[in-house]
């Protein structure tokens, strides 16, 4: 039991080490989306140029589009946005979900940077309704969102030019083209 207990220090540092060398090697933005093949929930929200003009769930349907949630306040959303335009350039339709911010900073943001955005949705406080329900956790986050209505991809993280060429277009290409 002695000699056990010598080794008791080793064998618990292996294990901590393993654990650690393992969530080390994961990847924070290659989790899977809960509404994966699953609607996209139901929401009421104002747009971001114009807080009196609601728009919902309904009013974005008939059309594949990206669901892109962004912040003023998120470095990477920066990082990203030239992607973002160059998705809009190419004809892809993209809904903004303007996250956690506030409508000077995000005017601001759209002004500088070029305004990629089919329209934006304004949530504020990040629990109105659809970020909450989307599972977002924090900005940037990209949907592809069907047709009917379905998430058919989700990215938690930047949009990069290889994301863009080898995994977002072809999806989008897929889902403009499924009948």
């Amino acid at each position: 039991m002695k000699r056990f207990l010598l080794f008791l220090p080793f064998i618990l540092f292996v294990l901590v080490g393993v654990f650690l060398y393992k969530g080390l090697s994961m990847d924070p933005a290659a989790r899977d989306s809960a509404l994966l093949n699953k609607p996209l929930p139901e929401f009421t929200l104002p747009r971001l140029d114009n807080e009196a003009l609601l728009v919902t769930r309904d009013d974005l349907l008939g059309e594949v589009f990206l669901l892109n949630v962004w912040g003023s306040w998120c470095p990477s959303c920066y990082d990203e946005h030239d992607e973002i335009l160059r998705m809009a350039q190419m004809g892809v339709p993209v809904v903004g979900l303007n996250y956690k911010d506030e409508r000077p900073k995000a005017f601001r943001y759209l002004a500088q940077l070029g305004n990629p955005y089919v329209l934006n949705l304004y949530e504020p406080d990040g629990v109105r309704a659809l970020a909450f329900d989307l599972g977002v956790y924090g900005a940037p986050e990209t949907f592809l969102i069907d047709r009917e209505g379905i998430v058919r991809y989700h990215l938690a993280g930047v949009i990069t030019p290889q994301l863009v060429d080898q995994v977002i277009m072809p999806e989008v290409r897929k889902w403009q083209n499924a009948r």
